[in-house]
């Protein structure tokens, strides 16, 4: 491989400020733009370090998209915009205009910048010896070949996943931090040995998959945690399953799921973390492989996502974590709301501070067990 190291680089995109899930869906609050805005209020998002994420068209979607489900999905999003409805069978078919994936203006086009996001990131990375890219707009990891599921209306992740491969890439290690089980990408790549799958979720909780038995053909490692799972069960969680094995696996290149919907305060979550838990685990990941994705995914409190995001930025970019926000950062989060509901503001550390005091405590038998069990496949 010639050329030199790419990134870090972060991929962005204004259509994330200005389009929503709408009405009470968890995705009306703002994520992108405010890591977005915090990161240039923090001085830590020059002009070269920033990309505009592409909008992936329904040619390359196909990678991984049915043909039929990527023209309803067009479709779908022109007569969104027309004011007109789509067809009732619509949603029993592609799983689109329910209540997790209703229609909404940019239903199309939102969806296909994280697509496009990732399917950059892989060609630029699959060309280069190393390097390092962050997109925070990616992280869909719900979406199936043929149908949107679970605020997921593509899978921008497997996409990405595809294309490192394709491009040349022969091992490639997923894992995902989200509090909700990676279904659609173990869909994508059960028993594909080249492809180590990782998921480490809370149990009992929706697509209620993912089960400590389930192996997805050989290649797939899934963890479900009980609720209140903390930093210091993630850093046994670490040490014991996914270093090693992503190690043993020796890939060309990680994707890292950081879905930070395990933060203590996420709304649709039960898990106890701490957004320095995440910090951990990026850098932990980091030397394993020469390249390096880092996207988002789950996460409902836009204040609690933001500095997360920002976080995992300030580290890949190699920035000082301030001890406290400076005014225009402040700012950032001081502007942000709920967009709707009556969920109670945050308390002011989370105004003023990037980083969350640590949340740990002492590792329960489950987890413990559960390990040892992973440990010996």
């Amino acid at each position: 491989m010639t050329g030199a190291p790419v990134g870090p680089l972060f991929l962005g995109s204004e259509i994330y400020r200005g389009s929503s899930y709408g009405g009470l869906h968890p995705l009306r609050v703002p994520r992108v733009p405010v890591v977005m805005d915090l990161c240039r209020a923090l001085g830590w998002l020059p002009a070269g370090q920033y990309r505009t994420s592409p909008r992936a068209k329904p040619a390359a979607l196909r990678l991984l998209h049915d043909a039929d489900y990527l023209e309803a999905l067009a479709r779908a999003e022109a007569l969104t915009r027309a004011g007109q409805a789509i067809p009732d069978d619509w949603r029993a078919r592609f799983g689109l205009g329910t209540l997790t994936n209703p229609c909404f203006p940019e239903m199309f086009r939102r969806p296909a910048t994280g697509a496009g996001a990732m399917l950059w990131a892989a060609e630029v990375l699959a060309a280069a010896p190393s390097g390092v890219i962050h997109a925070p707009g990616a992280g869909t990891h719900h979406g199936l070949a043929g149908r949107a599921a679970g605020f997921c209306y593509l899978n921008d992740v497997a996409l990405g996943v595809a294309a490192l491969r394709r491009a040349g890439l022969e091992r490639v290690a997923y894992v995902d931090l989200d509090a909700h089980h990676g279904d659609g990408v173990e869909a994508a790549f059960a028993g594909q040995p080249e492809v180590l799958l990782i998921s480490v979720h809370e149990e009992n909780r929706w697509p209620f998959t993912g089960r400590l038995e389930e192996d997805a053909g050989g290649n797939a490692f899934n963890l479900p945690v009980p609720r209140g799972f903390h930093d210091d069960e993630l850093a046994l969680v670490m040490d014991r399953l996914v270093l090693p094995r992503v190690a043993a696996h020796r890939p060309d290149a990680i994707v890292l799921q950081c879905g930070v919907d395990g933060l203590t305060e996420d709304p649709l979550a039960r898990l106890a973390l701490s957004n320095r838990a995440y910090l951990a685990a990026v850098a932990a990941l980091r030397p394993l492989a020469p390249r390096l994705i880092v996207t988002g995914g789950g996460g409902y409190n836009p204040w609690t996502v933001g500095r997360a995001w920002a976080a995992i930025w300030g580290l890949l970019s190699g920035q000082e974590m301030p001890d406290r926000l400076p005014p225009e950062a402040e700012a950032v989060l001081r502007g942000l709301g709920w967009n709707g509901g009556s969920r109670p503001l945050p308390p002011e550390p989370i105004l003023t501070t990037l980083l969350d005091p640590p949340r740990g405590g002492a590792v329960r038998p489950e987890i413990r067990d559960r390990l040892a069990v992973l440990a010996r496949r």
